[in-house]
C-alpha cells in the first residue's frame, strides 16, 4: 500500500503548479479553424414592471450580490442560442446598445480553437506527469481538481469575461469586435476581473445576462472601472467571504463536521461556498490562481498574460472567417424523449462547479441522473412525465441556466468546419 497524498489548501502553491505546467508552452502551434457560419436565435429579456432587470436578476442580485444595487447593474436586452461548430449548443447575451450577438458566437469558436492547441501541446501528459503532492495542494485548493480541466476552465471564463463586458461596450470608444477586444485586453481588463471580482459572481451574473461595473474612457484611450464599480465588487467579495467563513465556522462547531465535510456539504446547499472562500486565512481576498506571475528556472511565467494574449489573438483571426448569421425560420417546438430517460441539455453549463450544481438540484427532486457530460453539455436524467420535466427546467432557470431539449438544428447553408 502507498503512502496515503497529505492534500493542504494552499492557494499561492496551487498557483505555482500551473504556471510550471505552463512554463514549457501552454498552447501548440495549430492550423486556423475552416471558416464556418452560425446561425443564432434571439428572444427578447423584458425587465420586470417599471425595473431594468428581469425577475431571475432581480432575485439574484437580492439574495446574493449584497451591497450591490440594481442601478449599479447592465442587463442584456436578449438572450441568443445557437450551435457551435463542434455541434454543441449554447446560450449567451447581448445588449442592442452593446457589442451585439457576434460577440458571443466568435468568443465560443475562440475557446474551442485554444481547447484544441492546449489538448495538443504536451500538456495533458505534463499534467499526468505532476508529483502526488502537486496534485494534492490542487485537490485541496481547486474546484477542478484536474490540470488540464483547470486551463480549459480558464480560458472559458475569459470568454465569458470578453463577452460579459460586451454589455457595457458603450462605455468604450472601441468599434467593432476586433477592436472591442483589442481594447479590454489592452486596459487591463482581464486582469481586472480576475483580481477584482470573485469566481461565482462572474459565473452566475453571466449566466443571467448582467455585469455590476461600468466603465470610464481614459484620456489615453483605454478603459477603467469607475470608483463605483471597483468600491461595490470589493464590497461584494467580502460579504461572500464573510458569510463563507461564518457557515464554516457553524459547521465545525455546531455541527462538529470536519472541514472537508463541511465544504462538501455547504458548496452545494449555499452554491457560492468552496474552498476558494471558505478556506481562506483572515483578512485575505482571493484573486484567480492564474494572476500571480512566477519565476520558473529563472523566467517570468504569467498564466493569466498569456491565455488573455493567446485569446485576443485567436478571436481577432477568427472574427474573419465566423460568419455569424440571425436564424429567422420558425422555431421548431420542443419533442419529448421517448422512454424513461429525459436527455436535454445545458449549455451554459461550463465547469465542474455547474454540475454540481445541476447534480444536486436534481437529487434535491428526487430526479435520479443517468449521466451528466460537461464537454457535450447533455444531462440523462430519469424524468418520468413533461409535468416533471417542466419543473426540472424551471429550477434550473431558477438557477441562472438555461436548458433547452436538444441541440438545434443548422439552417439551410450553414457549415460546421
Amino acid at each position: 500500500m502507498g503512502t496515503p497524498t497529505v492534500q493542504h489548501y494552499d492557494r499561492r502553491a496551487a498557483s505555482r503548479v500551473l504556471a510550471r505546467l505552463a512554463a514549457p508552452g501552454l498552447f501548440a502551434s495549430t492550423e486556423p479553424p475552416p471558416p464556418v457560419r452560425i446561425a443564432f436565435r434571439t428572444r427578447a429579456l423584458p425587465p420586470e414592471t417599471g425595473a431594468a432587470l428581469t425577475q431571475s436578476q432581480r432575485m439574484y442580485l437580492e439574495r446574493f450580490m449584497r451591497p450591490c444595487r440594481p442601478d449599479q447593474v447592465t442587463s442584456a436586452t436578449h438572450r441568443l442560442t445557437w450551435t457551435d461548430s463542434a455541434g454543441i449548443p449554447n446560450t449567451g447575451y447581448f445588449h442592442t446598445a452593446g457589442s451585439g450577438p457576434e460577440l458571443a458566437v466568435i468568443a465560443r469558436e475562440t475557446v474551442l480553437a485554444l481547447w484544441h492547441s492546449l489538448s495538443v501541446s504536451g500538456l495533458p501528459a505534463r499534467a499526468e506527469a505532476l508529483p502526488a503532492r502537486d496534485h494534492g495542494v490542487l485537490s485541496a485548493t481547486t474546484t477542478d481538481h484536474d490540470p488540464h480541466e483547470i486551463f480549459r476552465v480558464g480560458i472559458e471564463a475569459t470568454g465569458r469575461a470578453l463577452v460579459q463586458h460586451g454589455l457595457i461596450a458603450a462605455d468604450t470608444p472601441y468599434r467593432g469586435v476586433i477592436e472591442f477586444a483589442r481594447g479590454i485586453h489592452d486596459s487591463g481588463i482581464f486582469t481586472a476581473v480576475a483580481t477584482r471580482w470573485f469566481w461565482e459572481l462572474q459565473a452566475s451574473t453571466f449566466r443571467r445576462g448582467m455585469i455590476p461595473v461600468r466603465l470610464a474612457t481614459q484620456p489615453d484611450g483605454s478603459v477603467r472601472y469607475t470608483a463605483d464599480s471597483i468600491a461595490v465588487l470589493r464590497a461584494m467579495k467580502d460579504a461572500t467571504i464573510a458569510d463563507a467563513h461564518a457557515v464554516m465556522l457553524r459547521a465545525t462547531t455546531e455541527e462538529g463536521l470536519d472541514t472537508e465535510t463541511a465544504v462538501a456539504k455547504y458548496h452545494d446547499d449555499l452554491d457560492l461556498i468552496s474552498r476558494q472562500y471558505a478556506l481562506l486565512p483572515a483578512d485575505t481576498r482571493p484573486t484567480c490562481l492564474a494572476a500571480t506571475q512566477h519565476d520558473i528556472d529563472g523566467a517570468g511565467v504569467h498564466v493569466l498574460a498569456t491565455v488573455a494574449e493567446r485569446f485576443v489573438e485567436m478571436f481577432a483571426a477568427l472574427a474573419g472567417s465566423v460568419e455569424v448569421v440571425e436564424d429567422l425560420t420558425e422555431e421548431r417546438p420542443g419533442t419529448d424523449p421517448a422512454g424513461d430517460d429525459g436527455v436535454f441539455y445545458v449549455p451554459d453549463m461550463s465547469c465542474r462547479h455547474c454540475v454540481r450544481t445541476i447534480t444536486a438540484l436534481l437529487e434535491s427532486m428526487d430526479i435520479p441522473l443517468v449521466d451528466i457530460d460537461l464537454e457535450s453539455k447533455r444531462v440523462i436524467a430519469r424524468i418520468r412525465s413533461p409535468r416533471n420535466r417542466s419543473r426540472v427546467f424551471e429550477a434550473l432557470r431558477d438557477g441562472g441556466y438555461n436548458p433547452v431539449d436538444d441541440v438545434p438544428a443548422q439552417v439551410p447553408g450553414a457549415s460546421v468546419g
